[in-house]
């Protein structure tokens, strides 16, 4: 509509401007109104031409520079056609410059286009880890059936709890089960101090540094671990529940199952289309990755790369939080061709408005069941992560955790809780 609209105006525009012209020269009129509407037909199906090619290129998977490059030979093309056509009905350049303006204004428009279309697959969360927050009216969070065998009381030191986001459920409802009624009193700096969600990276920095007592974590990264030695800091890695690492595709994608093979050659750049995988009309793979030292990119790495390298990804392709990459892959955003990973909980309970389809693993479903008796090949334990140094409460609470209260909320929350085979 746009390009229709700026053809209309400029062929108007420089219908009137000929006929002034002619008018002075006194040319008869009868040559204007023999060529007023192929000119505006040419102008239109030209709009038209470069309206259906901006869709097509949006559309395109590739570099932004190649996308460049493909507008600027599509506007020198059109151009240089419309530039002879117009010539060739009129006779006048004029008309042709201004024709070669719309192509040039489209090309420009289909560059902002595109820039909209990018940053709109950079998505803010969409699940809000404070409807858990505990002592709270409408809180979501879970609450056990009796009394806690373990309850701090004003005047106690209370562990300051961190964690990943997905995770903030289940700390939450500790905190609801363990610590005084008083919390619902505190200011919210003091509330935040005691339980905050910082994500999984900021989480590990954080213990490291002091700023809290325990943190809810999937294991740590290479570079997390290495910032702990840095700094002089061990840390005490207790299982407290398990969960499954999942992949995930669009709900219109055939595919129901990958291999762990087949899914470490994907993200080792070795299979890039999935006919390559038996699926036909999709074309490229558009592979989404997490960003560096989150849960789920050290899960990655760990559980699936192992020794096999991981593939660079690109920019548009790396998400910055856990809820973006289920977007991305979902309905809502229709890449069809896309894959992703995260955790099963987080993508099914927590993030229920965007429709995607959890992939079996080696023919093994990622259901609760599969969880607990270790059939699915990528369920893991996530951990509570303590300092050597933590203090009584902090070690009390850890034990109060792997008890059976603290286990029966773990299940209520909707992870699994752990089995006879977990040591701590």
């Amino acid at each position: 509509m746009f390009f229709i609209i700026i053809a209309l105006i400029i062929g108007n525009i420089t219908l009137t401007f000929d006929r002034h012209r002619e008018k002075q020269r006194g040319i008869p009129r009868l040559r204007d109104s023999r060529l007023k509407w192929p000119i505006l037909g040419l102008a239109l199906a030209d709009a038209f031409f470069i309206g259906v090619f901006v869709l097509l290129l949006c559309a395109f998977e590739a570099h932004w520079y190649t996308k460049l490059c493909l507008i600027l030979l599509g506007l020198l093309a059109e151009g240089l056609l419309v530039s002879l056509m117009a010539q060739w009905l009129t006779g006048k350049r004029f008309l042709a410059l201004c024709i070669c303006a719309v192509l040039v204004m489209g090309g420009y428009w289909a560059s902002f286009r595109h820039d909209q279309y990018l940053r709109s697959i950079t998505l803010r969360e969409h699940f809000d880890y404070r409807t858990y927050r505990p002592f709270t009216e409408g809180s979501l969070v879970k609450k056990l059936d009796e009394e806690a065998t373990l309850h701090f009381h004003d005047g106690d030191a209370l562990p300051r709890m961190d964690g990943a986001t997905a995770l903030y459920p289940v700390y939450a409802a500790f905190v609801q089960a363990v610590y005084p009624d008083s919390m619902k009193d505190m200011n919210a700096v003091d509330f935040e101090n005691t339980i905050t969600c910082s994500t999984t990276g900021s989480a590990y920095r954080r213990i490291v540094d002091g700023n809290c007592d325990i943190i809810f974590v999937a294991g740590p990264s290479e570079e997390q671990e290495a910032y702990a030695r840095e700094k002089g800091v061990e840390l005490n890695y207790t299982p407290i529940g398990r969960e499954a690492f999942v992949f995930f595709v669009h709900p219109d994608n055939p595919v129901t199952s990958l291999t762990l093979d087949e899914i470490r050659k994907i993200y080792a750049g070795e299979t890039t289309r999935w006919d390559q995988l038996g699926v036909q009309g999709l074309g490229s793979i558009r592979a989404f990755q997490r960003d560096e030292g989150s849960g789920s990119q050290t899960a990655l790495e760990r559980f699936v790369m192992r020794d096999t390298p991981l593939m660079p990804a690109e920019k548009q392709n790396v998400v910055a939080d856990m809820g973006g990459i289920v977007e991305r892959v979902s309905a809502y955003q229709n890449h069809k061709n896309a894959i992703g990973y995260s955790f099963r909980f987080y993508c099914t309970a927590l993030m229920k408005n965007f429709d995607v389809k959890l992939l079996a693993v080696n023919g093994i479903e990622p259901t609760v069941e599969n969880i607990e008796n270790g059939t699915y090949p990528l369920a893991s334990s996530f951990y509570a992560v303590t300092r050597s140094d933590a203090d009584e409460n902090t070690r009390a609470l850890v034990d109060w955790i792997r008890g059976p209260q603290g286990q029966a909320l773990i299940e209520k929350t909707g992870y699994t809780p752990l089995n006879e085979k977990d040591e701590p």
